[in-house]
Parts: structure tokens; sequence; C-alpha cells
């Protein structure tokens, strides 16, 4: 299978099934003499693992990572970082009644178009589980980041009809209330939305953003490498995923050039600002210093107990309820997923500029 790795100079390859042993990622290109120990990959494993809330899937695992290479007495070493994380969990039983059925919404057909035979146990590859491993080198990439000034902050905006009121924002909720939105308010609303879908058997979609702080100015590349064009492939390529804006987004092809142009403006003391952020901190494919913000849609859950039609690999016509453990919604625990996508491509560029200018390649070698 091709398309299991991403990144250039700093480059992570999955592995593994959502009913396998184990997955894991192994992640090439990490500098020497970075602080790390499980614990900081663990609490970004922990923001993403099942279990947690009446609104994911009650399959429980511990998620537990093990750092296999790459790391000496508290320290990455400059070799490839292995991580692990084992499944203990696994219910395969429950998908046995599918084995020979294609689940609407799934890539159960797609993959046997591709492969002639599909893991039908949760999906395998397929199945969100697999962002465990992103989550995990995702983890390493924002300790990169961190020594480097640059904050990654992502939440969720909206789920089904109901969006947070930016008024009502307040960072702490991020973390104090199920869902992952910034608005007390609007998170109990959701979740009377949510159990409202629950008992019709049924899932909703929504929206996470995520805004970048603290990327220089000249972060990215002119033409088909673009910052954002990247960003957005990596975004992508998370499950679920159906959309990808970078600041006014769609909005902007509703208004007039004066209206959607960021103008520029020198302060009193001689720095360059904007007045506003419409490109959402990317002209021309380069970072322009100011905040990137990005919005991401995700689509329902396809796994839901609602009788649905489908048909089986025998070409008939069936009906089809789709048994085991599934989330209602992805969005709150894709949050923590997105913070890692985002922070794998910016590591990886950041290190992709340096080789950008003979003046950064001297330092480097002084």
């Amino acid at each position: 299978m091709a398309g299991s790795s991403f990144g250039k100079l700093f480059k992570i390859s999955t592995w593994g099934e959502s009913h396998g042993e184990a997955l894991g990622v192994v992640i090439d290109g990490c500098p020497a003499g970075i602080p790390l120990h499980a614990k900081d990959i663990q609490q970004d494993l922990d923001r993403r693992k099942p279990g947690q809330s009446p609104f994911s899937t009650p399959r429980n695992e511990p998620d537990k990572v093990e750092i296999l290479s790459g790391v000496f007495e508290g320290k990455t070493t400059g070799t490839p970082i292995s991580l692990m994380v084992r499944n203990t969990n696994q219910r395969s039983y429950d998908y046995t009644e599918i084995s020979k059925l294609y689940r609407p919404g799934h890539a159960d057909y797609t993959y046997n178009m591709k492969y002639g035979f599909r893991d039908y146990r949760g999906g395998g590859r397929s199945s969100g589980r697999e962002t465990t491993a992103r989550v995990a080198a995702g983890a390493v990439a924002k300790k990169i980041l961190q020594e480097l000034g640059v904050q990654i902050m992502a939440y969720t905006l909206s789920i089904g009809p109901i969006s947070i009121d930016k008024d009502h924002f307040d960072p702490k909720e991020i973390y104090a209330n199920f869902l992952g939105m910034p608005d007390p308010i609007a998170a109990k609303e959701a979740a009377a939305f949510l159990e409202d879908q629950k008992k019709k058997d049924d899932s909703t979609g929504g929206v996470i953003e995520c805004q970048v702080h603290g990327l220089p100015a000249g972060i990215g590349e002119p033409v088909f490498e673009k910052l954002d064009a990247v960003l957005a492939r990596a975004l992508f390529s998370i499950g679920a995923v159906k959309g990808v804006e970078f600041g006014a987004g769609f909005a902007a092809s509703t208004m007039s050039g004066s209206e959607n142009n960021d103008f520029f403006h020198m302060t009193k003391e001689g720095k360059l600002t904007k007045l506003t952020n419409h490109a959402g901190g990317i002209m021309g494919g380069i970072s322009d210093g100011f905040p990137i913000e990005c919005r991401i849609a995700f689509k329902p859950t396809p796994s839901i107990y609602a009788p649905q039609k489908t048909v089986n690999t025998d070409g008939e016509n069936v009906d089809i309820q789709v048994e085991g453990r599934h989330d209602p919604i992805i969005v709150p625990r894709a949050v923590i997923v997105v913070e890692s996508m985002v922070a794998l491509t910016l590591v990886d560029y950041l290190f992709q500029n340096v080789l950008s200018r003979m003046e950064t390649i001297k330092k480097a070698f002084k």
C-alpha cells in the first residue's frame, strides 16, 4: 500500500490496522537534543482516545504509547523515532455480519475495487483509529514548534446547526467540555442536539477551526508546494474531512477586491501589520507572519444503527443496521488530529526553509 508516508525533511510513516495487534509511526528527520518523554506524547493521545464522553465510541482503549527507538536519556538522538500503541479492546466479531456488505459512507466498496480484498474488522487502514499514530507523531512535532515559539490551537467551531458565539469565546472551555467547544453555552446546546441524534440512531457532522500563532513570514513555496495547498492536503488526508478553507475562504468569492484585500499598515513603532486577515495568514503560498486561520468540515459518522439500504458482495440489494461501537460525531476527537497534521506540516516546512537562502545555510555551518 502506497500513501502511508507524509513529509520531506521531517517525514512520518504510519502503520497498523484498527483491529490488528498495534498501530504505530516511524518519524525520520527529527533533530537530536529535543527533550522527549512518553508523557509528552501521552497527553495528546489522551485527548484523542475513545470512551471518554457520552458522545464517543465506548471502545475502551488506554492508548498507552511505547517509545521503541530514537530517544535516549530523555532526549531525541537524531535517529528514526518509532512509536507504538497497542490495540487492547478489539471486538472483531462485531463486524462479522458486514464482511459481505458494503457499508454506506465507508471505504468498503472502494477498497474492494482497488485491492480485491478488504479488512472488514473496523475498516482496517481506513478506520479513524489510524489517527492514533498521527497524533503520536504530531506530539513530537509540537515539541519542536514549542522550541521555536509557534503555537497551534484547534477547537470545535460547530456541531450540526449549532455554532459557537465568538463573543463567548473562552479557550479554557476547549478542555473543559466533552465537545472541545470554546463556548459553554453552545456546548450545552450541541450536547442536547447530539442526544436527540443518538435517540434517532443517527449521527452528525461539524466544523473544526484551527489557528497558528508565532509562525514567521516566509514559510512555504510559491507554486505547487504552497503552504496552504500542503496544509489542505494534510487535513484532507484525515478520514471524514470534506472541506478545508483558509481566511475568508468561500466567502471571498462574494467580496469585491477592496473588501477582500488585506491592507498593509506601518505602525509608529515601525512594525508592518495588516488591517484585516482575509488571507488567513498565507499569501502566494507563503506565510505572511500573521495568524494562520483555517476551517475543516467533517461529515457525519457513517456508522449508524438506523436502517440503511446497500448492496452485498453478491450484487444483491439488502438492508443494513451497522452494529459495533461508534462515535455519534467525529469532530471532538478530531480536534487533536487537526492540530497534529498542522504541526507535522509546519515542522517540515520550517526545516525546508533553512535551505531557501544561502545566508541561512552559512549560519548553520558557523
